[in-house]
């Protein structure tokens, strides 16, 4: 890591990172997309077999009972009980954040309101590349079910026996996801927004992957909806003299853990930042020397991380300054492991600035709304003159003579 003073950083370097795919990896995947539209389950199996080295039949790609119960006699001692209580966290936090249908009832016979709704199908991607997410299970399947989604399918990339992690499975079979698939990449994304003859069509993917997973979703995206695109993985840490110098160390080295993760301490003390850098050369990021934490607030909210830490003795005074981020870790003791794994809030989040203008997954991205206008003939009336002052403008007759026929 460089120490760079704040006087000569070029934010909007930071700002405008960009995670645009080459055109070799954007044509790569429209090639396995347009695969998989045309010939369905044989593509899928074909980039299984070239992608993952299994081969299977189209029979296996759907994965069975039979394992789904085997793979509770292989998972860590005490992982249910202690999967039960992250549970419950997780619960008690999407629970508060149900949306409820309104109505507004005006003069006249006036009615405005909405339905809320959830969406029908969702498409859950769970990377397993260079380790299982495991967490990602519950922390994308719980939103959904909170929401009231219908149904869930979930995929994953097999490993070498063509088996998916049994924790992913336990925690799946948990939830009550509906249909689990062993297939990955952007085959498995082309497999739920178009369906095939064993992978149903879904109304929404979402979940982490790889460049070819995000790029996939990208070209999919209006034939289904879809989270975020996200890219690697960020963490913003701001800290001052009085910080615990251990603490901050140990989470850069922790986010270094990523492939690709990006790690970044703004802070206002020249020491602390010479100490730092002499114990974390290895990770991927930088530090920022500001003339005070105002200004590394400021320099944050330009970066928009995925995750923020702020490490001081008041973190509240700070928080009320922070607009972009997806999320905020408050105090010496809520390091970002805690987001990653039993807090309640997803941690799927948005990444590479795009906490200027999108959010952590929730309840709301599987829900949708639907508006409700009622009129009476009194209150139609009461907006009969500007509605067809309007039509009239656009010159859309019809329109006119549709209000116009109600009162003859």
């Amino acid at each position: 890591m460089k120490i760079i003073l704040s006087s000569s950083i070029r934010l909007q370097h930071i700002y405008s990172r960009g995670i645009g795919p080459s055109h070799r990896v954007e044509d790569r995947v429209k090639q396995i997309l347009n695969d998989v539209r045309q010939l369905g389950d044989d593509a899928v199996l074909k980039y299984t077999r070239k992608f993952d080295g299994v081969k299977m039949t189209p029979r296996q790609l759907k994965v069975s009972e039979i394992e789904i119960s085997g793979a509770y006699q292989n998972i860590t001692p005490n992982f249910v009980s202690s999967l039960k209580v992250i549970i419950n966290n997780v619960t008690r936090f999407y629970q508060r954040t149900l949306k409820k249908s309104w109505r507004l009832k005006g003069q006249d016979g006036l009615v405005l309101g909405e339905n809320y709704h959830p969406i029908d199908s969702v498409g859950v991607y769970i990377p397993a590349g260079t380790a299982p997410l495991v967490s990602t299970v519950y922390m994308t399947v719980l939103p959904a079910k909170i929401a009231g989604v219908k149904k869930i399918v979930l995929i994953s990339p097999p490993n070498k026996m063509g088996l998916i992690n049994p924790h992913i499975l336990v925690i799946a079979d948990l939830l009550k996801v509906d249909e689990i698939y062993r297939v990955g990449g952007a085959q498995g994304i082309g497999a739920l927004a178009y369906g095939t003859k064993i992978i149903p069509k879904v109304d929404k993917i979402v979940g982490p992957g790889n460049m070819y997973v995000s790029e996939a979703k990208r070209q999919v995206f209006g034939v289904v909806d879809i989270d975020m695109i996200a890219g690697p993985t960020e963490l913003v840490v701001i800290a001052n003299r009085f910080s615990n110098p251990e603490y901050i160390i140990a989470d850069l080295k922790a986010q270094g853990e990523h492939a690709g993760g990006l790690a970044i301490l703004i802070t206002n003390s020249k020491k602390l930042a010479r100490q730092i850098k002499s114990q974390v050369s290895s990770v991927n990021g930088s530090i920022i020397v500001t003339k005070n934490l105002d200004e590394a607030v400021d320099i944050s909210n330009k970066i928009a991380p995925e995750h923020l830490e702020i490490l001081v003795n008041n973190p509240q005074r700070l928080l009320k300054g922070i607009r972009n981020a997806g999320a905020v870790f408050l105090g010496p003791y809520s390091p970002t492991a805690v987001g990653d794994y039993v807090a309640g809030p997803s941690h799927v989040l948005p990444t590479n600035g795009t906490a200027r203008f999108f959010s952590g997954l929730s309840v709301c991205d599987f829900i949708k709304s639907n508006h409700i206008i009622g009129y009476s003939r009194k209150a139609l009336e009461n907006v009969r003159e500007p509605l067809e002052k309007i039509a009239g403008i656009e010159g859309l007759c019809q329109h006119l003579e549709s209000v116009k026929v109600r009162f003859k």
